[in-house]
């Protein structure tokens, strides 16, 4: 039997791949979306958001989390979740400043 493609077959061809391509992306897309925490269709009233997350074992992570205006460094393990430090409140100040001004604010402590 001897078959011949044509130009139209080609281009239905081509543009059922480039549908299936497309419909994958948009797949992947929206799962990592809605892996990251936040829902598609964005709530104003959502007071709480996973920022960053570091996974440093197994089973550990570290999250960098908002609540309100507020950043919290927490680390998450299977049995607990302990708040490591909360975040700088001003952060207009770069960390190397922040640095010199604790380790000059702690140097009259350790004088006396």
């Amino acid at each position: 039997m001897n078959t011949v493609w044509t130009m139209g077959d080609w281009m239905q061809y081509l543009f059922s791949f480039i549908f299936v391509i497309g419909s994958l992306l948009a797949l992947l897309w929206t799962l990592r979306r809605l892996q990251n925490g936040s829902s598609l269709l964005r709530k104003s009233t959502q007071r709480m958001q996973t920022l960053e997350t570091l996974s440093v074992g197994t089973r550990q992570k570290i999250m960098l989390i908002r609540v309100d205006e507020r950043e919290i460094l927490v680390g998450v393990s299977v049995q607990n979740i302990t708040v490591l430090s909360p975040w700088p409140e001003s952060l207009g100040v770069p960390l190397q400043a922040k640095a010199s001004l604790s380790s000059d604010t702690t140097a009259p402590l350790n004088a006396q």
